[in-house]
């Protein structure tokens, strides 16, 4: 029979086990002193100058046979020059200046020790030697360290550090036993409901295939827990062996850790954690991670094993009180412990960002790029086609080259020479800019930043504290994102130079079409499954968020009845530019007004922006009376007023209330206001986004390319606010009420192709009709 096998990769091993001291975020590196995605490019490089004796990216395992199951090691070792003695390259890129390099970083030199004795014992060889290669990536400067060893020190060392590991490969082996049996005996918790059954299944066997579904699932259909159910039960015959619940906003993460909490209480063993955000999870008054300035943060790596595996030994679900309270027991960093506990764990809720974000992914699970087990449950899927263009883009800004000049000149002459050039440049740029100026391509700003960060990280190095430093080191930061994804640049880029709304001038790498970007990051795991109640039409999503061909798409069934909800579409007013006067906003105000008068209860109202909000609510204040109470969602509303806005709907009281607030702000979706809560949901407009420079890039892009430029870059997005808002109403099966879309323009063709399929019930209307079939639908709810 086949036996169990707990896998690791070289890496991973060695980081996790030999890792040790403290945190320290004064090191002006990203990634340590190690620059991941910039060192693929240095590693070729290198490998091309090499002989016929040089072999490149080797792949190596073994696998050593433990009691009760195989413990597999695996990796790729970037080079193995075949002589008389064999060596093994372990090549690493770095933003360090190498005569700050004195030796190797302990971890990078135990990479390549595990790949000489892999290789050494399975070629039967005597002794082994081992080379380093540091390149710096900004100079291409390169530093060697060389070593010999006999395979008996090799043998010694290598047991050791698998006997420490041994205890987590035991824990893992006896966990999944326990988990795998629970899965067994898991039956669906609820009765399924109409449809239900089947999209499970059709999920389940999307994960057995390996591919990609898109589920546009209305409300009702129980979206969670028809796709976290088949995911687990995939685990169970062995397809997959985590599970990422990928969100966007806290709240649907919270109603998956409430979900798997359900499971769990029907016998589903599994270690889940939710990541939340470091400033959350952080117990001191400022986010400094240093030992200096954190107590947690000092000699955090000397502890943290010890605190991750006393916690899996008793806790299952993870919480952000159970990692707070066990990160104070062990004097551990509480962010830090959540993420390795995130090894260890069956089922990961997180951002989007940990999955997807260059600068933010779980560098334990993604940084090998070789693919896992892993199924990605893609939540609230419309909000990546946004978020992925964040995620891949860039922005340097000249007037924060100005600022760090201010503050280096005295400091640093190299510095400010370098700053001086790079703010020349941008000059040039702005100089041609009126509105927004597109970019065949920056050399030679890019050759000028590249020149500048390394000499800004060689300084840091050796300045560790200075006034000013946090200025400089987040400016540092933003540099050598702007680089790193330059690497990306390519036909699904744009790049652009313009002032922005503060009149600072700004050149941008701006990613239009994200999909390839986020197909790189899909292909490490088995299968994705996006799913959203907005994922109309479904072609755009497709194409924007992966770029296979071969993916499937489901239309879930609502099993909510029509009868329960009033759908009008006002044909009497509009949110056109050209139409917004002081009548158009008086009318607005009197549907509104007419539309609450007619049936007491809570109601929200949703605008395309700010300034016409309040124009509205300017309107609607002549027309109110004791009988209703108005609020209104205000930008950058902090988390307290969020929550205290919110809870005014499940106060009882006696007038009618209605909340006015932005499309595609934080009150349009992912909130969830049932039966008297909330009862109706009027919609102003079409959601178009304002008219910008990059919307009207994006705008051409599409021209070009399809045909479809309005589409891609106004259309589809403006509709996918219209449909969440109007999906704060009907959650649940006794829910009743009203949606109205007030603009004429939701009568055209274009808009009504966009609309769900249950919006087939559906009624024309003006303002002078408008009572009678409100009066006739509340009376026949007898309400």
């Amino acid at each position: 029979m086949e036996r169990e096998q707990i896998r690791i990769s070289v890496r991973n091993l060695v980081e996790f086990i030999l890792r040790s001291g403290d945190i320290d975020n004064r090191r002006a590196s990203l990634d340590t002193m190690e620059a991941m995605q910039a060192g693929s490019r240095l590693h070729r490089k290198i490998q091309k100058k090499m002989g016929s004796t040089y072999h490149a990216e080797v792949p190596l395992n073994i696998i050593i046979e433990e009691e009760n199951y195989e413990l597999g090691i695996w990796g790729r070792a970037d080079g193995i020059i075949i002589e008389e003695t064999v060596t093994i390259d372990e090549i690493k890129g770095v933003y360090l200046s190498l005569d700050l390099l004195e030796e190797p970083i302990k971890v990078h030199l135990a990479q390549a020790k595990c790949y000489a004795y892999i290789y050494g014992i399975q070629n039967d060889l005597q002794k082994i030697n081992v080379q380093m290669t540091y390149g710096n990536l900004d100079t291409g400067d390169l530093k060697y360290f060389s070593y010999e060893y006999s395979m008996q020190q090799l043998q010694e060392w290598f047991s050791d550090l698998i006997l420490k590991y041994k205890k987590w490969a035991d824990f893992q082996y006896e966990w999944r036993k326990k988990r795998q049996a629970s899965i067994k005996e898991l039956a669906f918790p609820f009765p399924y409901r109409e449809g239900q059954k089947e999209l499970a299944a059709g999920v389940y066997r999307t994960i057995a295939r390996k591919k990609n579904l898109f589920i546009q699932a209305p409300t009702g259909v129980g979206k969670t827990i028809s796709t976290l159910y088949p995911a687990i039960k995939a685990v169970g015959e062995g397809l997959g062996d985590k599970i990422f619940y990928l969100t966007a906003k806290t709240v649907t993460a919270n109603v998956a850790k409430e979900t798997l909490g359900i499971l769990c209480e029907k016998g589903y063993r599994a270690k889940s954690v939710q990541i939340t955000a470091k400033e959350k999870l952080c117990p001191c008054e400022e986010v400094d991670c240093n030992p200096v300035s954190c107590p947690y943060a000092k000699g955090h790596f000397d502890r943290v094993n010890d605190a991750v595996y006393d916690l899996l030994q008793k806790e299952n679900n993870l919480t952000r009180e159970v990692l707070l309270a066990h990160a104070k027991e062990y004097q551990v960093c509480p962010f830090e412990m959540c993420l390795d506990t995130a090894t260890w764990a069956d089922n990961i809720i997180c951002d989007y960002n940990y999955v997807f974000d260059p600068n933010v992914y779980l560098k334990r699970f993604f940084a090998d790029g070789i693919k896992g087990d892993y199924i990605f449950l893609v939540d609230e899927a419309h909000n990546l086609v946004e978020r992925g263009r964040e995620m891949y883009s860039a922005a340097l800004v000249k007037e924060d080259i100005l600022a760090v000049r201010k503050i280096m000149k005295p400091r640093s002459s190299a510095i400010e020479k370098e700053l001086s050039k790079c703010n020349k440049l941008m000059l040039e740029y702005k100089r041609e800019c009126e509105t927004y100026q597109i970019y065949e391509s920056i050399p030679n700003l890019i050759f000028s930043c590249m020149r500048l960060a390394a000499k800004i990280e060689e300084y840091m190095q050796k300045n560790p504290e200075f006034p000013g430093r946090d200025v400089v080191l987040d400016f540092y930061f933003e540099l050598r994102n702007f680089l790193n994804i330059y690497e990306r640049v390519d036909e699904h880029y744009v790049i652009y130079g313009q002032h922005d709304e503060e009149g600072r001038f700004v050149i941008k790498l701006f990613c239009v079409d994200p999909s390839f970007n986020l197909q790189e990051c899909l292909d490490k795991g088995n299968t994705t499954i996006f799913f959203s109640a907005t994922l109309l039409p479904v072609q755009y999503y497709k194409e924007l968020l992966t770029n296979k061909t071969d993916n499937y798409a489901v239309y879930a069934r609502t099993t909510f009845s029509q009868d329960k909800r009033l759908l009008l579409i006002g044909n009497d007013v509009s949110s056109k530019y050209t139409r917004r006067t002081p009548e158009e906003y008086g009318r607005i105000a009197d549907y509104i007004y007419r539309t609450i008068k007619k049936k007491k209860g809570n109601y929200m109202v949703f605008f395309p922006s700010y300034l016409f909000l309040k124009k509205v609510h300017e309107a609607f204040e002549l027309r109110m009376d004791e009988t209703i109470t108005c609020i209104c969602q205000e930008s950058g509303m902090r988390e307290e007023e969020r929550e205290a806005f919110l809870e005014a709907f499940q106060e009882e009281k006696e007038e009618s209330l209605v909340a006015f607030c932005v499309m595609g702000g934080i009150f349009g979706e992912g909130i969830d206001l049932k039966r008297e809560q909330l009862i109706g949901a009027i919609i102003v407009g079409t959601g178009l986004p304002q008219i910008s420079n990059e919307r009207e890039i994006l705008k051409e892009y599409y021209d070009k390319k399809e045909g479809m430029g309005f589409d891609y870059a106004y259309r589809y997005p403006g509709m996918n606010k219209v449909l969440q808002a109007a999906g704060r109403v009907i959650r649940t099966a006794e829910d009743v009420g009203i949606i109205e879309l007030l603009d004429e323009r939701f009568l055209q063709n274009d808009y009504q192709r966009l609309f769900p399929r249950e919006w087939e019930q559906r009624s024309v209307c003006q303002l002078s009709n408008l009572e009678e079939k409100l009066t006739t639908f509340w009376e026949e709810k007898h309400l």
